[in-house]
């Protein structure tokens, strides 16, 4: 029987198959499958350890659980105390409960500390072929191993935590075959290509499905271009994205901690070769092509990911982006309000106030060499505070090592300490009422950034032309 990466790894994994009839084929109901490794943090897991306590259960397996604090840390000066309350009590309680239950935590004070999404891969954590969850809707990332990674809520932490398993539906395959290759110049990035496809699927467009990426654009890109794509699968609607594992894969994979020793990581890859690849005749239930060799650098104008369009484009009215879906023609003319932006003003001529460089997405160690390429030289408009937020502590200091810092704080850029920063307003870094910022994060929701905040999605070496410039430029003019 023909099958999908993503059937592999389900049906390796699923205790109690509730995923189809054999008579009819219908879903009967939610299967029940084993989870491998467990990311939590401190946002989404003390609701889950405290329904432990008041059940009396422990955490079935600790050793597949790792911690990190990164929603609410700091990204100014670690020696300063927590100011904000809530932060606090979230930071200080996780870590009791990770000492109560025996889970091994790198927290602020850790040189392995960062965000969950990226010190999962950089400490091998992440392994192709395994079922990954998190209290995140970003877990998505780990797909890029070839990893079946997805988000639960709180409710389902609890549950893994005392079981190491989880209830779910089986979702639908989805193919998106991209093709083409990125320009050598690096102006065309990961991040244009994800942005591109949720613009033609839509937000909903994966919805109830994991879409596996294949193609000569997706196989040409390294570790972590592959987790920038993966990474936005969720705002595509999807429940997960997946790429299949390769030699870049398992080059990645050499020497990292969790990952297994060399003798017994060679097994795994014979056996990852063989396995973690879709037959070559199965049928997907849905399957997309986009190609990217015309592909431009994409920058977002609405209060959703699929409202983009190219950098050398005006932002559409209502009516073009909505092509007579009524409901998407009140969303857009919502978003123009909530960004004051009028339809047919150019994008170049849309100015900014801030620019960040961060987050699950693009916070990885390329991401930062890439930006310090543009930025060398060049300094920061003076109208514009710009930030960099490594996504790692391993990330700070290997930039550090290459200089990477005093290339971004000469050119007038701030260079923080690692964690989810301003993607988000968790934390002391969020936008005031008003400001625009072009973000290398993954979401343009309204207030995502702090309350009444603008944020225009875009790739890092865009961001940075951005921060120089004062308002979006074609970075392809400029490499």
């Amino acid at each position: 029987m023909q099958k999908t990466l993503f059937d592999k790894i389900w049906d390796s994994h699923v205790v109690i198959d509730n995923s189809h009839d054999e008579h009819t084929g219908d879903t009967t109901g939610p299967s029940l499958v084993y989870i491998d490794r467990h990311l939590i943090h401190e946002v989404t897991s003390p609701q889950a350890f405290a329904g432990l306590k008041q059940s009396g259960r422990k955490v079935r397996r600790p050793g597949l659980t790792i911690a990190t604090t990164d929603h609410n840390v700091s990204t100014g000066n670690r020696s300063l105390p927590v100011v904000d309350e809530v932060s606090k009590m979230q930071l200080e309680t996780l870590g009791r409960n990770c000492k109560e239950f025996g889970i091994t935590i790198y927290d602020m004070t850790s040189p392995d500390q960062g965000i969950v999404h990226v010190i999962g891969p950089e400490l091998g954590f992440t392994l192709p072929g395994t079922t990954i969850v998190c209290g995140d809707s970003h877990t998505s990332t780990h797909g890029a191993f070839g990893a079946l990674a997805f988000g639960i809520g709180t409710s389902e932490v609890e549950h893994v935590l005392a079981t190491q398993c989880i209830w779910m539906y089986k979702p639908k395959s989805f193919l998106i075959n991209v093709k083409g290759n990125l320009r050598k110049s690096h102006t065309i990035t990961p991040k244009d290509i994800i942005l591109k496809i949720i613009h033609e699927i839509g937000t909903d467009g994966g919805s109830g499905t994991v879409i596996e990426y294949r193609g000569q654009a997706i196989s040409a890109l390294s570790m972590e271009q592959r987790m920038t794509i993966c990474n936005m699968s969720i705002e595509g609607g999807a429940r997960a994205g997946l790429i299949a594992p390769d030699e870049i894969t398992f080059n990645y994979l050499r020497g990292r901690r969790y990952a297994p020793k060399e003798s017994e990581l060679d097994k795994m890859i014979e056996f990852w070769k063989s396995n973690l690849r879709s037959d070559s005749r199965v049928k997907f239930d849905r399957v997309e092509m986009i190609n990217v060799d015309e592909l431009a650098p994409q920058v977002t104008w609405g209060t959703n990911p699929s409202m983009v369009v190219d950098i050398t484009d005006s932002i559409p009215s209502p009516e073009e982006f909505a092509e007579g879906d009524e409901n998407k023609s009140k969303l857009a003319i919502r978003a123009l309000e909530y960004m004051n932006l009028e339809p047919g003003t150019q994008m170049i001529d849309v100015h900014v106030d801030r620019v960040f460089i961060g987050s699950c997405t693009n916070s990885r160690l390329e991401d930062l060499i890439e930006a310090s390429v543009v930025i060398k030289g060049r300094k920061v408009s003076p109208k514009v505070r710009a930030m960099i937020v490594p996504g790692s502590q391993k990330v700070k200091l290997e930039a550090e090592r290459l200089g990477l810092d005093r290339i971004f704080k000469e050119s007038g850029f701030e260079w923080r300490e690692s964690g989810c920063s301003m993607c988000l307003g968790m934390n002391s870094d969020i936008l005031s009422p008003g400001e625009r910022c072009a973000s290398t994060s993954n979401r343009n929701f309204e207030g995502r950034q702090g309350t009444g905040g603008r944020t225009h999605l875009v790739s890092p070496v865009m961001a940075v032309a951005c921060a120089i410039e004062g308002h979006f430029v074609d970075v392809r003019d400029w490499l």
